[in-house]
C-alpha cells in the first residue's frame, strides 16, 4: 500500500527539519585545528602539551614562552595571542587572563585554555573573534601555580588542598617544616573524613544509606537512657606525624600566593601567608614583571573557584575610596553584563561582600597600575537545582547519586589507626566540591569566555569625532578636534590620573610649515575659549584621558600657510595611536 499523499509531506517536512537542524548545528560548531575534549580535566603535562600545539598550529599569532620558573623549577608560560598584520602587541590594548593561583582551584586553568583554544579556533569562522583580534592582543597564564597544579593531580588531597605553593613553610610555629602532611590511610588517592569508633559515639551509619552517618538522638529515653552511636568525628583521614596534637595542619606549603602582591601588602602577622615581603615567591616576581613591562595592558581577569562571583576590588574597605565613581562606573557596566552572560553569577566587592583581602593580584593591578580587573569565582551550587536555590544535604545526595551516579565519593572503610584504633575512612573526594562535574565544564569555560570577551571588548576603541579648521587671521588658523572613545575603557582610568599611574594620553600636532602658537581643552567646537597650556602647545597632556564611552575637545591654534596640512597624532598607553590630517581651507 502506497503512503498517503499527505504522509509523504510530512516525512518531507520532517528530513528537511532535520537537515536544517543538523545544519545549523553544524555552523555553531567550530572546525578546529586542534582537537580538545573540553568534559575533563587535564594534569599539567597535558596542558603544557596542548599549549605548545595550539602554538605550532597557529603560529602567526601565537607565541609560547616562559616567563620563569616555579619553586621546583617548573616552567610558568605566557601565552601571548596577536594579530602581527595589524601592528605589534605593544601597539594595541591588550588584556591579561590567569588561572591556578590556588592550584585547587583547577577548573580556572581549563577556562584559560580554554579562551586560548577559542580565540584561535574561532578567528577564521566567527567575525566577532576575528574583529577582536584585529584591535586587541591577549597575555594568558593558565597556571600561575604549577607545583600545586601538580601536586593536587599526582597526591592526595581534599577539594580545599594544594591552594597554596609549596615552597616550605613552618605553618604550625613548630620550628619544623612541612612535617605533618597528610596521610592517605585507604590508599585511594583522595583525603576525606575519618570517624573514629567510639562506644558513646555521636553518629551511626544510618540503615538506609550506610554510606552516611547520621546523628543519634541526645534526648533521654522514656527510662532515662541515653542511645549511643558507634562512631564519633575525628577530623581530617591522617596522622599526627608530629604529635602535636593536631592531624595535618603542616603539609607542603601553606601561604597564599594571592597575598603576595605588591598593592596593600601586610606582613602575615596581619594576613595570613603573604610571605615575608611583596613577590618574594618567583611565582608571583616573574608574572609582575612581564606585567609591569607591559604598559599597553587595559583590562585582567582572574580565575579563581568557587560561588559564582564577579569580583572587583577593593580588598580592603580603608581602599574603597580608591576607586573614583567615574571608575565605579565602568566596573558596574562591564560586571552586568558578566552576570546576563553567567547563571547564578553575582556582581560584588571583595572586601564588603565576601571578605578583606591585602595584597590580592587583582587589586594590585587595579590600585596601582590602573588597569580595570576582575576576579571570576568560577561555579556555584546554585547550578544544581537551577532555581537559585543551594540545595540542601539531601539534595545534594541526590544529585550526587542520580546526575554524578557517585563518582565522587569514596566508600567507607574500617581501617587501623596508631592513636585511634579503628576508624572508618572516606566520604567525598577532591572532586566532590568546588568545580562543575566535567558535562558541565565546557558550558562554564564558555560562558566565563564569553565575558572575558566583552571585557576585552570593551578596552579603549578611539576615533576622530570632529575635526575642523577656521580662519582667523592672515596665515592663523582654529583647528577644532574632538577624539571619542566608544567602548566602557576609558583610556585612562580617573585612579591613575589621580595617582599619576604610567604616562598621561598625548595629543599633538605637527607638519610641514606648521607651527603650534597655543593649544589647551576646550568644550565643543562652538566654544568661543580655551584653556592654552603655559609652554610647548604643540603636544597636549591629556591627564584625565578619554573618558568611556564619551569625547573630549581640544583646539588649537596654528600659524600657516594656506594649503598645509597639520598631522594629529592622539597616543594612549592602553589605546591604539589614532592620526588624522587637515588641510588648512
Amino acid at each position: 500500500m502506497k503512503p498517503a499523499a499527505s504522509d509523504l509531506l510530512v516525512r518531507l517536512g520532517a528530513c528537511i527539519a532535520a537537515c536544517l537542524a543538523a545544519t545549523a548545528t553544524a555552523q555553531q560548531q567550530i572546525d578546529a585545528k586542534v582537537d580538545v575534549a573540553w568534559n575533563r580535566y587535564y594534569e599539567l603535562d597535558e596542558v603544557e602539551d596542548m599549549l605548545r600545539r595550539l602554538a605550532a598550529e597557529h603560529a602567526d599569532v601565537a607565541r609560547l614562552e616562559s616567563i620563569g620558573t616555579s619553586v621546583e623549577g617548573r616552567p610558568i608560560w605566557v601565552f601571548t595571542i596577536n594579530d602581527p598584520s595589524t601592528g605589534p602587541d605593544s601597539s594595541k590594548p591588550a588584556m591579561y587572563i590567569d588561572g591556578s593561583i590556588h592550584a585547587n582551584e583547577i577548573q580556572a586553568t581549563e577556562t584559560v585554555l580554554y579562551s586560548i583554544w577559542y580565540l584561535l579556533e574561532a578567528r577564521d569562522e566567527v567575525p566577532a573573534i576575528r574583529d577582536l583580534l584585529a584591535r586587541a592582543a591577549f597575555y594568558f597564564v593558565p597556571v600561575v601555580n604549577p607545583d600545586g597544579r601538580a601536586s593536587w593531580f599526582e597526591e592526595p588531597h581534599t577539594p580545599h588542598s594544594s591552594r597554596t605553593g609549596v615552597a616550605p613553610t613552618d605553618n604550625d610555629a613548630d620550628g619544623l617544616l612541612d612535617e605533618d602532611g597528610p596521610n592517605d590511610l585507604d590508599g585511594d588517592g583522595h583525603i576525606e573524613q575519618m570517624w573514629r569508633k567510639d562506644p558513646f559515639g555521636t553518629h551511626r551509619r544510618d540503615p538506609r544509606d550506610p554510606r552516611f552517618l547520621e546523628r543519634v538522638p541526645t534526648e533521654p529515653r522514656a527510662d532515662g537512657t541515653r542511645e549511643f552511636g558507634e562512631w564519633s568525628m575525628a577530623g581530617q583521614e591522617g596522622i599526627d606525624d608530629d604529635g602535636d596534637g593536631e592531624v595535618n595542619e603542616d603539609g607542603k606549603g601553606g601561604y597564599d600566593m594571592n597575598r603576595n602582591w605588591p598593592g596593600d601588602w601586610r606582613p602575615k602577622h596581619v594576613e595570613s601567608g603573604a610571605g615575608t615581603h611583596p613577590l618574594s615567591y618567583p611565582e608571583t616576581r616573574a608574572i609582575a614583571e612581564f606585567i609591569l613591562a607591559r604598559s599597553n595592558i587595559a583590562a585582567g581577569q582572574a580565575y579563581h573557584n568557587t560561588g559564582g562571583m564577579i569580583l572587583r576590588g577593593p580588598g580592603a574597605a580603608d581602599r574603597e575610596g580608591e576607586y573614583p565613581a567615574r571608575d565605579r562606573a565602568t566596573y558596574d557596566a562591564i560586571a552586568r553584563a558578566g552576570a546576563e552572560m553567567l547563571p547564578f553569577y553575582r556582581p560584588l566587592v571583595i572586601h564588603s561582600d565576601l571578605y578583606t583581602v591585602h595584597g590580592g593580584f587583582v587589586n594590585w593591578i587595579a590600585e596601582s597600575l590602573g588597569i580595570v580587573s576582575f576576579t571570576n569565582e568560577l561555579w556555584t551550587d546554585l547550578r544544581i537545582l537551577q532555581n537559585g536555590q543551594s540545595p540542601d544535604e539531601a539534595q545534594r545526595r541526590r544529585w550526587q547519586d542520580r546526575v554524578l551516579f557517585g563518582r565522587t565519593w569514596s566508600d567507607w572503610q574500617e581501617l587501623p589507626h596508631p592513636e585511634y584504633g579503628t576508624v572508618l575512612v572516606g566520604g567525598g573526594t577532591k572532586f566532590s566540591s568546588r568545580i562543575p562535574p566535567p558535562f558541565m565544564l565546557e558550558e562554564e569555560c564558555h560562558r566565563n569566555f564569553a565575558f572575558t570577551a566583552f571585557h576585552a571588548e570593551q578596552m579603549p576603541l578611539l576615533r576622530v569625532e570632529s575635526l575642523t579648521a577656521t580662519r582667523i587671521g592672515e596665515d592663523l588658523w582654529e583647528v577644532t578636534i574632538a577624539i571619542a572613545n566608544d567602548r566602557l575603557i576609558p583610556t585612562r582610568t580617573a585612579r591613575a590620573a589621580e595617582k599619576s599611574i604610567g604616562v598621561p594620553d598625548r595629543l599633538s600636532l605637527a607638519g610641514d610649515g606648521v607651527e603650534a602658537v597655543a593649544a589647551g581643552p576646550t568644550t565643543g567646537i562652538l566654544a568661543t575659549t580655551f584653556e592654552p597650556v603655559a609652554s610647548r602647545p604643540s603636544t597636549l597632556l591629556v591627564e584625565q584621558g578619554i573618558p568611556g564611552q564619551g569625547s573630549r575637545w581640544f583646539r588649537f591654534l596654528v600659524r600657516a600657510p594656506e594649503g598645509a596640512s597639520p598631522r594629529i597624532l592622539y597616543e594612549a598607553e592602553k589605546a591604539r595611536d589614532l592620526e588624522a590630517s587637515i588641510e588648512l581651507r
